[in-house]
């Protein structure tokens, strides 16, 4: 005599799993979702900040998890600070005053966090 268990799908459930499955489906594919998390707007400075957080990220200032030492790669760093520098370089005399401030503001945390990480 064996202890196996026996595992009854009947057309009951695999159809409720189906429906289940084309709800999830819908819910994801109708852009008037309202999913959990909010975005900000996409504006300069949402950009600005992407980039100097990848710069961070790269830079081993954000960790992915938690207890675990995060990697630094400094080549991709600099990558990431030379793209917001070109992107002061090209913006340059369009920006507003508040965009310009936090473009300079961001270069210097960015520069004196490469310094930091080379270390």
């Amino acid at each position: 005599m064996t202890d196996e268990k026996k595992i009854i799908v009947d057309e009951d459930w695999k159809n409720k799993a189906h429906k289940d499955k084309e709800v999830v489906k819908e819910e994801c594919n109708n852009p008037h979702h309202n999913h959990d998390h909010q975005l900000p707007p996409g504006d300069f400075n949402s950009l600005v900040t992407l980039l100097a957080t990848q710069a961070m990220f790269a830079m081993g200032f954000i960790a992915v998890e938690e207890g675990k030492e995060p990697t630094k790669d400094l080549k991709l760093a600099k990558f990431h600070i030379d793209m917001v520098e070109k992107l002061e370089e090209k913006t340059k005399g369009n920006l507003t005053d508040h965009e310009q401030k936090v473009m300079a503001a961001t270069l210097a945390q960015l520069r004196m966090g490469f310094v930091e990480a080379s270390k």
